[in-house]
This record gives C-alpha cells, structure tokens and sequence, in this order.
C-alpha cells in the first residue's frame, strides 16, 4: 500500500494528540465494566481487548470487571433449567448459582483472560471470592428472596492490589464470598454495581461501563441528543423529571454510587464501536456520556 508524507503526518498528529492524555492518565487506575455485543462479537472483542493491553501499555493500571448473562441463559437453556424472575431479577437457586459460577468464573472469565495473553498482554483471571476480594450478604428486593443474589458487604482489594503491581491485567468476575447466613455459598453479583464498588475500593479516576446503547439521551427515541457530559446534580433532576430510561436507570445508579465512594468521573459509553474506550479516553471525541 502506498503511503504519502501526508498519511504519516496525520498518523503522527494523531499519536501527538493523544499525548497530553497519556501523560494525564499515567499512573492512574481506571475500572472498566465489560459487556454486552462487546462481548459477543468477535470484532468488537478484538478491539477491546486491544484498547486494554495498549492502556496497560502506557502506564494505565487497568482493572477489567465483566458479566456474562447472555452465555449464562444459553447454559441455563441447554440444560433445561427454567429462569424465574422475581421483581424483574434473576431468582439463583442452588443449581443456578453452580451454572453461574461454571460459566463467568470458568468460560468466560478465562476466555477473557487468554484473549489478552493471545494479543500479547499480561492478564490474571479472578472472581470476587479469590482473596476475599467481594464478601457479600443475601440480597432481598423490597424483603423478597432472590436466592443466591449477593450484595456487597466488604471489598479486600489487596489481591487486586498485587496484580496491578505486577504489571498484569486482573479480569474479575462478579461472583462473592457468602457471609451471614450465606456462609459457605458463593453468591451472584450485578457486575456492574461490583465494577462501581471496585472503582471505589481502588480509588478509580474512572469507572467505565461498556453498553448497547450511546448513552444518556434526552430523548431515548433520537441518539442524536446525547448527553457528553452531566453532574450528579443535573443527573438528579432529569430523574425526577422522568427523563432517563427504565433501562439506563440502573447504570446511572451505578455510576452514583462510584462517584459517592470518590471515583472522579464515570462514563456510560458505547461498547458497539470499534476501540470505544481508545477515543473516549485518548480523544476530545466523547462517544458516550460522561458522568462527574
């Protein structure tokens, strides 16, 4: 292929551009919330696992957090097991929370894990029980029993702590250590409410959490309005006025409850685009929302 002086011109104004992004962001620990058509198609896993080896690269410390509900209903599925939704949440009984734990903390997290090694990365495959990493109690939704649905009681970050050290990458699966009267059980997590507690135990400058859709819209029918940045406050009263989606509600949750435990800024970004996290972070593009 022919190259001009112009193509690498450009190429070097883009690598100068990012310059002053690098600069800011090295050293600092940044928590990425990995899932959704990221996840599943082959591209797009290409290119997030790209952007995370090159963030550790330069100096990044990275923590990859991730779900798995789309390969845990196909498990559940082939075996004929039936789901039960109370209140709109998973109900995980004894032989549900086996299936969970086999799929995120076995397949899918050590598929995440060997990508990263396949690309030339350093990565170190964990779930919440490991170390003590996520301790957790029986969650109950308005007093009904979920089953083996966890809530986070405490964080040891310390096993995180030695990976990010090392230079490694930790890919983390949401499921916990049971305490109280889930002694002895592991139980399951809301991956993106474990990214948001993590981001908080590290002291994040960011959480990031890759979705479906662009982000925040004004107008949940035109993607054109998104929303590139909002305070918590302003946040706060698009809720009250009933102007954030039933589905989106969750996620700005999560990204409430980092900035409340001292991450600086989360962002809601479009996990569909090829090397979303490269120009959210490393651009003035912004392809998502961010949230501080």
């Amino acid at each position: 292929m022919k190259h001009t002086n112009h193509n690498y011109r450009d190429q070097a104004e883009m690598l100068v551009h990012a310059l002053p992004y690098i600069q800011h962001y090295r050293g600092a620990t940044l928590v990425v919330k990995y899932g959704g058509n990221a996840m599943i198609h082959r591209d797009l896993k290409a290119a997030v696992i790209q952007d995370v080896i090159l963030m550790t690269c330069v100096g990044i410390r990275t923590v990859l957090v991730h779900g798995g509900g789309p390969e845990i209903e196909a498990m559940l599925q082939a075996l004929g097991k039936e789901s039960r939704f109370v209140q709109g949440l998973r109900y995980t009984d004894e032989e549900t929370m086996e299936i969970v734990q086999m799929v995120l903390c076995g397949k899918v997290n050590k598929d995440i894990t060997s990508l990263i090694q396949q690309a030339g990365g350093r990565a170190m495959g964990i779930c919440g029980i490991d170390g003590g990493l996520l301790q957790a109690r029986r969650f109950r939704a308005a007093g009904e029993d979920l089953g083996l649905v966890g809530e986070i009681e405490t964080l040891d970050t310390s096993v995180l702590e030695g990976i990010l050290d090392s230079g490694a990458i930790p890919v983390v699966s949401s499921v916990a250590l049971g305490i109280g009267d889930a002694a002895g059980h592991a139980l399951n997590i809301n991956a993106d409410i474990a990214a948001a507690r993590i981001a908080a135990a590290l002291g994040a400058e960011k959480l990031l959490l890759m979705t479906d859709v662009p982000g925040l819209l004004r107008d949940v029918q035109d993607p054109a309005s998104l929303i590139r940045a909002i305070t918590k406050p302003e946040l706060e009263a698009l809720k009250r006025e009933g102007r954030v989606s039933k589905g989106m509600i969750p996620k700005t949750d999560c990204c409430v409850l980092a900035l409340d435990g001292g991450v600086k800024q989360a962002h809601i970004i479009d996990g569909r685009l090829p090397h979303a996290l490269l120009i959210e972070l490393f651009t003035d593009e912004r392809i998502g929302t961010m949230i501080a």
